[in-house]
């Protein structure tokens, strides 16, 4: 046969072994390195994976000196997978600096044998390739890759670390300085074509044809084709100043500076570490770069901060993987159905197409479902702008999405999604006829933020197929849904709507029935307590430095702005109703409401806006408010441990009554839904670091100057007495 056929034919026939990653040398003296994990669904750089990756290497070195090897292309037997990254598990068990520093110099010493062979070797890249596999890829002499779903990132600052086996000091070396703090500050995987602009991927191939012409590149590379030579990005002099002049370098390096400070406020020590590797490295030999990688990583990976970024990461991979209720099988969704064509309604059905699900939506009305088209063209043309899709993906999957005002297509749904207006009476109704209209075997969910999901099964034949999925606003960024089991939800419809909200992109967990059900809950105490502060005479703007300060993405008036005044008032009412005395809404609030402000989308609250900019904060809403001017400055440490330790109160509340089953699911819920700050690890995390007896005397002491609303829950009362954690007392299952 001829060699492209025999090669063909090779690659067909997947290795039983379970060895990872195989080597084998083909025709030609063309070697090949594939990983392909027999038990993940993606590549890891586990220790083991390492190790045999190391013994690789010294059987290619071998077979270099033998004159039996050529070139090397190291690839993956998993479609849609290159490398995921290093393992997660062992990175979170380190405890002690040197072991880091250690455990860097050793993958480092793995990669840069790789980089040390002495014939061309080719990374051909396809779908996942993150830290350690990006990594490894940039150890190689070229990078190909597909013209698909290929992403390829260096996530290592959202987990508290940088990468540190040699991507630190490789990248900027390939792509210039500019290029590789986009990707390495950012944490953000980057597409194929900003891979080959930035010149991180020197090739790039169609997907349907990547395994013949990577392999036929890499043959050719054996062969000494001159067609092979590396393409020099063009370079204007401003980036070779910026990018490779002593002067110039400083610049770039202190612009980012500034920046990463004004969004973290130096909360997050990996981003300036990451300057500062690249501040003493510029200049100093490739070896003296990676040893000040090691060092830093050492120094990061005993940090608070990456601890807590760690234990979010294994929570959230936790929450999308399931299983999410015992005994129960999720159903497939190939359709979905959208009731209520609103801004909510829109956003699901865009969102849903965005990941290939066809979704139809229904009104009653021809403007409301002209609306929701528009809206969905609209996310979409902004993931244009922002290059996430190109036009022609765009307008593909914005063909999936239908509307009408007939049930036409409400069988073909899996699963069909009610997003109408929050009254019970209206969605009881609604809820009555889509249950009537849809598949029997399909699945029914609400979209709401608070109504009783029990009391709306009432109006059902089958309430075992119907829950919650309470999406959070906009629905296109917020990465959290709820999925709200009813006392007669079925284990299966958990299941199902969590696999779907997974598949969607986003982080499922399942909560009990009940008033806000979790995030909604926790959030309202923080936000009332705010509205005291208010009565009490407290400057809004520095109750807002304060929290900011915090760390939290932005201040409580400004989030009951964007919430809508008139629906934070609605929510706190019920709230009150359902609670009492400690969830009174705050007179300052209600006086608020009552004055007509709406938020950003009436142009006024707390703050001014127009064209849905913000304009600077209105003195006059205190007179709104029934207010006269603030009397005194808040203290940031009061406003922070007033606010803080009610939520860990009403956290501890809902678990005590079974809302939520984990200590984790509460912090993971509060840090996707509400901004909570992720280097402290969720409300109940910070709890846990602080000492619960120190909680409990924090909480004793409020309730002492402000009553019943800072009565300890007995979780608190009993965990502060003995010492013990949330997450000891509340652990996850599974």
């Amino acid at each position: 046969l001829p060699r492209e056929a025999r090669d063909r034919g090779s690659r067909s026939r997947r290795d039983a072994s379970p060895v990872n990653p195989r080597f084998r040398i083909g025709s030609e003296g063309v070697g090949r390195i594939v990983f392909d994990d027999p038990v993940r669904s993606h590549n890891v750089l586990t220790e083991e994976v390492m190790e045999r990756l190391d013994a690789v290497l010294a059987q290619a070195e071998d077979a270099v000196a033998q004159g039996a090897l050529r070139v090397l292309l190291v690839e993956s037997g998993k479609p849609g997978s290159f490398i995921a990254g290093a393992d997660v598990d062992a990175i979170a068990g380190v405890t002690d600096a040197r072991e880091g520093t250690d455990a860097a110099r050793a993958g480092q010493a793995v990669f840069s044998r790789l980089a040390g062979l002495p014939v061309p070797t080719v990374a051909a890249v396809r779908g996942v390739c993150l830290g350690g596999g990006v990594e490894l890829a940039l150890a190689c002499d070229w990078r190909v890759a597909a013209d698909d779903d290929t992403r390829m990132g260096l996530p290592e600052v959202q987990l508290g670390i940088l990468p540190a086996w040699g991507g630190t000091t490789r990248l900027p070396r390939l792509v210039g300085l500019r290029a590789a703090l986009g990707l390495v500050l950012s944490g953000k995987p980057v597409g194929t074509r900003k891979c080959r602009r930035i010149g991180l991927v020197d090739q790039v191939f169609p997907a349907e044809q990547f395994e013949d012409r990577s392999l036929t590149f890499a043959m050719g590379l054996a062969d000494g084709d001159g067609s092979k030579k590396k393409r020099r990005r063009p370079r204007s002099p401003l980036d070779r100043f910026l990018d490779g002049v002593p002067l110039g370098r400083a610049v770039v390096l202190r612009i980012a500076r500034r920046q990463v400070l004004r969004r973290t406020g130096g909360r997050y020590p990996a981003p300036l570490k990451v300057l500062e590797v690249l501040r003493k490295g510029g200049g100093r030999s490739l070896a003296a770069g990676l040893e000040m990688e090691a060092r830093a990583a050492g120094e990061l990976l005993v940090s608070p901060a990456c601890g807590n970024l760690l234990f979010l990461f294994r929570l959230r991979e936790r929450a999308r993987k399931g299983p999410w209720a015992d005994g129960g099988v999720a159903k497939p969704t190939r359709r979905l159905a959208v009731i209520g064509a609103g801004v909510m309604g829109g956003g699901i059905a865009q969102l849903a197409a965005f990941r290939d699900i066809p979704a139809r939506m229904k009104d009653i009305r021809y403007e409301a479902v002209a609306g929701g088209l528009a809206h969905a063209r609209a996310l979409f043309d902004g993931a244009v702008r922002r290059r996430k899709l190109r036009r022609r993906e765009a307008e593909r999957k914005m063909a999936l999405v239908s509307g009408g005002l007939d049930w036409a297509g409400l069988r073909q749904a899996g699963v069909v999604v009610e997003a109408v207006v929050e009254r019970i009476d209206v969605k009881r109704a609604v809820l009555a006829e889509t249950e009537a209209a849809m598949d029997p075997e399909g699945v029914l969910a609400t979209n709401t933020s608070s109504l009783s999901v029990n009391q709306m099964a009432m109006a059902l034949s089958r309430p075992g197929r119907f829950a919650g999925m309470h999406f959070f606003n906009p629905v296109h960024k917020m990465p959290l849904v709820e999925v709200v089991r009813g006392e007669a939800t079925h284990p299966d419809t958990v299941e199902t709507i969590a696999a779907l909200a997974a598949r969607l992109g986003k982080v499922p967990v399942v909560v009990g029935d009940g008033p806000g059900f979790l995030v909604n809950r926790v959030l309202g105490v923080c936000l009332n307590e705010a509205g005291h502060m208010l009565g009490e005479g407290m400057e809004a703007r520095a109750v807002e430095r304060a929290w900011t300060g915090f760390g939290m993405p932005m201040g409580p008036y400004r989030l009951i702005d964007e919430v809508g005044i008139d629906v934070a008032a609605h929510a706190g009412a019920a709230l009150g109703e359902a609670f009492g005395e400690r969830m009174r809404p705050a007179p300052a609030l209600v006086a608020l409401a009552e004055a007509g402000r709406l938020g950003r989308k009436g142009g006024r609250g707390f703050y001014l806006y127009r064209k849905g900019r913000q304009r600077g904060f209105d003195a006059g809403v205190y007179g709104d408010m029934g207010l006269g001017a603030p009397r005194e400055r808040a203290s940031a440490s009061e406003v922070v441990e007033r606010l803080v330790l009610a939520m860990v109160n009403e956290a501890g509340r809902a678990l005590e009554e079974g809302i939520v089953a984990s200590a984790g699911e509460v912090d993971l819920a509060m840090v996707m839904g509400t901004g909570f700050p992720p280097f402290l690890g969720g409300p109940l995390k910070y709890a846990d670091d602080r000492g619960t007896r120190d909680v409990l005397a924090g909480l004793e002491a409020l309730r002492e100057r402000f009553g019943v609303r800072f009565r300890p829950c007995g979780a608190v009362a009993k965990l502060g007495a003995s010492g013990q954690g949330f997450h000891q007392a509340f652990p996850a299952v599974g």
